[in-house]
């Protein structure tokens, strides 16, 4: 099995080498780098080819949200995990809407740390459905109105099956829940998934959810129960 690749992003080398002591204990785990900010970890990110990059938000030079703006806009870029104290701050929405996978907590467990990694490297975002709807919550409590008549805009490109997938993944579901409350398959699921990043223009599932809570979608879902 080829091991996954992971780069090491922060600026207090206490973290790094504790990251790097946990993760490299991991067989199928390979850490290939660390950067002490953004500037270091793009051109860490050209020499080494991580498939992961757990990224630090707060910075030196280069802080984590440029440095993961700039990544995920390569034609071939590496997911991006973001490492916080923060269980719900700006900051974290906002590497979320340029493409991180997810986000993880410094105090999280390392066996929770190495599956998010393991997650992500597969294609799944790393946000417990608790954990999102914590974050969406914060997203609408500060979004403007231009900000939900654009997001509405935007999903107008949708049509009803797609709208209501995407309302399913705002809810924090997993593929196979969506398929159970929609009466579809789960590759049906994964099809308008697919089809919804697409015509949208998104990176990943978590942008979808983020782009329906913006719309009010959810509150409007509730309202109808």
């Amino acid at each position: 099995m080829t091991a996954i690749r992971v780069l090491l992003v922060d600026d207090d080398p206490l973290v790094r080498a504790g990251l790097s002591l946990m993760m490299g204990g991991a067989d199928d785990i390979e850490i290939v780098g660390e950067a002490a900010d953004g500037a270091e970890a793009e051109a860490l990110v050209d020499r080494t080819r991580p498939d992961v990059v757990l990224m630090d938000i707060r910075m030196p030079t280069v802080d984590g949200l440029t440095a993961t703006e700039r990544l995920r806009a390569r034609e071939d870029a590496p997911q991006v995990v973001v490492l916080t104290t923060f269980h719900a701050d700006e900051q974290v929405l906002r590497a979320l809407r340029v493409g991180a996978a997810g986000f993880v907590l410094k105090d999280t467990p390392p066996a929770e740390i190495l599956a998010a990694v393991r997650r992500v490297a597969a294609g799944d975002p790393v946000l417990s459905p608790a954990v999102t709807r914590q974050l969406m919550r914060h997203a609408v409590g500060t979004a403007a109105d231009t900000r939900r008549t654009r997001a509405r805009e935007r999903l107008a490109a949708l049509n009803d099956r797609e709208r209501e997938v995407a309302v399913a993944v705002g809810r924090g579901l997993a593929n196979a829940a969506i398929a159970t409350g929609l009466f579809m398959s789960v590759a049906t699921v994964k099809t308008h998934v697919s089809r919804i990043l697409a015509k949208l223009d998104l990176d990943n599932r978590v942008q979808i959810a983020l782009l329906a809570y913006d719309a009010g979608l959810l509150e409007e879902e509730q309202g109808e129960r």
